[in-house]
């Protein structure tokens, strides 16, 4: 059994894979300050809470855009269970052709992702991943990596505007019942996650024109599920493709 962690700046997803099977996942909060120790303790709990044993673990794999916490992730996994992690940069195998300026500077959770659709689905593609930053990847037809976008996350853009105004209050995402809101709430709750929906199908279509030719696209990452459906393109869902990155990568590199 394989430990897949990926490392974002609020929020980490871990599983495990045995083969080509995602068995698990759990999301954990990114903690800079966490010890291995502590680390290492939700992990073993996040093992058991789905019935398996860390001593099952034969080996790991990390992709992390938050390098202070790389380190410390490294040593969690080997005093769980003995293993040394494989971390996802310069020198893995991901199977991409990356033909944007400086391929070195690709984020290793684009890359995961990538790597991910161009095994699972048809290209050309874009790749939605919503997290703190809302991000878009395009693959062209030949499966070359290409380029993207990079975009305010949605709960960035929500904390600025309260943060920033004196009687807005803090929301929680919930799908709004309409467009037109009829009170503080409901209002900011339909500018946030309509503005992002109409964000990404605005994008997709001059993606599209860009490339004179229709994409599959693809949404992943915390929020995906509650602004998918929002959207008027058709959107695949899997909020599994980070995981399958990384089953993928560490596979290639095994």
């Amino acid at each position: 059994m394989i430990l897949a962690i990926d490392v974002g700046n609020t929020n980490i997803v871990l599983g495990c894979f045995d083969d080509k099977e995602i068995l698990f996942h759990e999301r954990i909060s990114t903690d800079r300050l966490a010890t291995d120790l502590e680390y290492m303790t939700l992990f073993r709990t996040a093992l058991e809470l789905h019935g398996f044993s860390y001593k099952s673990i034969s080996g790991a794999i990390i992709s992390s855009v938050v390098p202070s916490v790389t380190s410390t992730l490294k040593q969690a996994v080997n005093k769980l269970a003995g293993v040394s992690a494989m971390v996802v940069g310069p020198g893995i195998k991901t199977g991409l052709s990356i033909m944007i300026d400086n391929p070195a500077t690709l984020g290793s959770d684009l890359a995961v992702d990538a790597a991910a659709a161009i095994h699972e689905y048809k290209p050309p593609m874009i790749i939605i991943d919503m997290g703190t930053a809302t991000t878009m990847s395009v693959v062209d037809k030949n499966k070359n990596y290409i380029g993207g976008v990079i975009m305010t996350g949605m709960a960035v853009s929500s904390d600025a505007l309260t943060s920033r105004t004196s009687q807005l209050p803090r929301i929680a995402f919930e799908t709004p019942k309409k467009v037109i809101g009829t009170n503080t709430v409901d209002c900011m709750k339909s500018g946030i996650m309509y503005s992002t929906a109409c964000s990404l199908d605005g994008l997709i279509e001059r993606i599209e024109d860009e490339l004179g030719e229709k994409c599959t696209v693809i949404a992943t990452g915390g929020l995906a599920p509650l602004i998918t459906p929002l959207c008027k393109r058709d959107i695949i869902l899997d909020e599994d493709l980070l995981l399958k990155g990384l089953m993928v990568i560490y596979n290639k590199n095994n």
